[in-house]
């Protein structure tokens, strides 16, 4: 697996009042964007690095000649690179050019910079790994992870801001979205760096994305696709404790457009992100079953474990002691399969009772602790069926894209 540099200067996301106190890992989906307030003005470091001025790129393989030959001569070729698994030995066909932290227009020539259509293929390219069978996910996501870095440095050295290239930005945000719903399943820690590091780019690439949308807007072009990935913002606001982060948050939807704003995907995020702060784990759920989209539940997923410990605490202490809790129809609410429902109880100290019919119920008031380390991917989401269809969706929109572009 290669090793990635870290990205800098991350901003620490705060959290929110909704679902409080709730200790969770600095390295989980709530640490990792950037200030809403600085969201159009900030360039991301690794893709300008100290660029000054804008070139033209003349490199027409997906790797510049000389770095290919420096990195057979070094071995350093990724195993997606290597001709006939020789170490040393790749090809035009096979070799990508590796993102570089440090460069400037001081080192660098027109023939090491690959021009529009070169990135296009190259990204295409790139994402075919992805229906590979051959390698983990892990290994074809780090391979993607750095390369993309490469691409996007590519075109911000020549300054492109085409619709092309948001196109190309928008594709690279969905790889990280679902990226970041694959990871924690390849790994019994879900908190594993990989997921750290893929959300500190996924934040860097929307800011990326959202500076080429001004840019085109002042151009007088709108993009179609403007609103749901507006929404992808609102959405990682939802683990956002503080109430400065939810000010900054309402002083960035300001700035956008009446359309975006009242968009179908926007209303749905705005409305995830009430459900959450205010503690509406019956809307929440519900809403997901039946509005998300695939990309939407990828980025919320995260949180559907802490919703349901949080609502199994709210019914075991708000209820009476007398009436002890349905598990079937607890289930529903929380959309799990009833064995589910049963084990996420039993993890939290709560102890399951029987009726005279079998019925499996909670008895309420009980003494138990709902910080569980179960992981989230272990109980299914009952609304996922949907969901899943939305991913064959999704993958086949994809294809056709890139078959298109």
């Amino acid at each position: 697996m290669e090793r990635r540099g870290r990205g800098r200067g991350r901003a620490r996301g705060e959290r929110n009042l909704g679902f409080h106190n709730r200790g969770r890992n600095p390295s989980s989906s709530s640490n990792k964007f950037a200030s809403s307030s600085n969201t159009h003005s900030n360039k991301n470091n690794e893709e300008s690095s100290t660029i000054t001025s804008s070139i033209v790129g003349t490199c027409n393989d997906m790797c510049p000649v000389k770095e290919r030959a420096q990195r057979e001569r070094l071995r350093d070729l990724s195993v997606f690179e290597r001709l006939d698994g020789n170490r040393g030995k790749t090809s035009p066909s096979l070799a990508v050019k590796k993102f570089c932290r440090t460069i400037s227009t001081m080192d660098i020539q027109p023939s090491d910079v690959r021009p529009l259509q070169v990135l296009q293929d190259t990204l295409f390219y790139l994402f075919r790994l992805l229906d590979s069978s051959e390698h983990p996910f892990e290994l074809v996501h780090d391979f993607i992870f750095d390369r993309t870095r490469a691409i996007r440095q590519d075109i911000s050295m020549q300054n492109i801001t085409s619709v092309q290239a948001i196109h190309m930005y928008e594709e690279m945000v969905k790889f990280h979205i679902v990226s970041q719903y694959k990871l924690p399943k390849c790994s019994d820690d879900p908190n594993i760096s990989s997921s750290h590091l893929n959300m500190e780019q996924l934040s860097k690439c929307l800011l990326s994305l959202y500076d080429l949308y001004d840019a085109s807007r002042k151009s007088n072009s709108i993009n179609d696709n403007e609103a749901e990935f507006y929404s992808y913002y609102v959405l990682l606001h939802l683990d956002s404790e503080s109430q400065k982060m939810g000010e900054s948050l309402s002083l960035w939807l300001r700035h956008l457009t009446t359309p975006v704003v009242k968009s179908k995907e926007m209303c749905f995020a705005r409305r995830m992100l009430r459900f959450f702060r205010m503690g509406n784990y019956k809307c929440f759920f519900s809403t997901i079953a039946a509005e998300a989209s695939y990309l939407h539940y990828c980025l919320m997923e995260p949180l559907i474990h802490e919703v349901r410990l949080h609502a199994v605490t709210c019914i075991n202490y708000a209820g009476y002691k007398l009436h002890p809790y349905p598990l079937e129809h607890l289930s529903k609410l929380l959309m799990m399969v009833e064995s589910d429902m049963e084990s996420l109880c039993n993890s939290c100290g709560f102890e399951i009772s029987s009726d005279e019919a079998g019925n499996k119920l909670l008895p309420l008031k009980q003494t138990g602790s709902c910080r569980t380390k179960t992981g989230f991917q272990k109980y299914t989401f009952m609304g996922s069926e949907r969901i899943q269809s939305l991913n064959d969706s999704f993958r086949m929109l994809q294809a056709s894209y890139h078959k298109d572009s």
